[in-house]
């Protein structure tokens, strides 16, 4: 079964749009049409991005919604831990996190809209693309 890594602005659009493209993913990782790998590191990054008060002023969701969703992405995805240290993304190496647990899940995919990272196209043998190129991977 295909392996993935979605990244925090995937996961996060995710939350707020339940009918984009990133939600769609989310759904097709809990019917178990492919493997989300996660990471402690990533589900604290979305939690503190859903924090943010720029981004709650815009929905109205509450800290539980939060916890929540943080719950469900633990319990959808497959929890990869600890986390090679490495140097992928030399812009932003907040990022490298996305990359070392894809590397470690031994995932084909990375999937995000983050420039850095896309900019990268493929760290190793892991392909990195946008959601939606992903979705249309998932249905051909």
């Amino acid at each position: 079964m295909r392996k993935a890594v979605l990244d925090s602005t995937v996961l996060v659009s995710a939350f707020l749009t339940k009918t984009g493209v990133s939600y769609q993913l989310l759904r097709q990782a809990e019917a178990g049409v492919f493997i989300v790998c996660v990471a402690d590191e990533i589900l604290e990054e979305v939690a503190k991005v859903l924090q943010y008060a720029r981004i709650r002023k815009k929905r109205l969701y509450t800290d539980e919604d939060i916890h929540k969703y943080i719950t469900l992405l633990g319990s959808i995805g497959k929890l990869i831990t600890p986390l090679p240290k490495l140097r992928a993304v030399i812009r932003d190496p907040n990022d490298d996190m996305i990359v070392a647990c894809a590397v470690k899940a031994k995932a084909e995919h990375i999937i995000t809209r983050d420039k850095d990272l896309l900019e990268l196209g493929r760290y190793r043998k892991i392909e990195i693309i946008s959601p939606e190129a992903y979705l249309a991977l998932l249905r051909s």
